[in-house]
C-alpha cells in the first residue's frame, strides 16, 4: 500500500522523524513496493509491505541518525 501523503505514514515514522526524512521514507517506500512486486525479488520470506519498510528505514538511515530519541542529519 503506497503512500500518497506524510499523514498517511505509519505512526512510529510520523512521530519520530523530521518532516524532510519523512519524505524520505515515503519515496523510498512506494519505489520498494514497485519494485518488489515479485516475490522472487525479495529476499527470504519477506511479504512485500515487510520489504518495503526495511528499504524505506535504510534509505532514512543514509541521511539521518539517532541522538537519543532524536532523529537528526548526518554531517556531511
Amino acid at each position: 500500500m503506497p503512500y500518497d501523503k506524510k499523514s498517511e505514514l505509519p505512526d512510529n515514522v510520523k512521530d519520530n522523524l523530521p518532516s524532510h526524512a519523512q519524505e524520505i521514507y515515503m519515496k523510498a517506500f512506494n519505489s520498494a513496493w514497485d519494485e518488489y512486486d515479485d516475490p522472487e525479488d525479495r529476499r527470504g520470506n519477506s511479504g512485500r509491505e515487510e520489504t518495503a519498510h526495511k528499504v524505506a528505514w535504510s534509505a532514512v538511515k543514509n541521511e539521518y541518525k539517532k541522538e537519543g530519541d532524536r532523529w537528526v542529519k548526518k554531517d556531511s
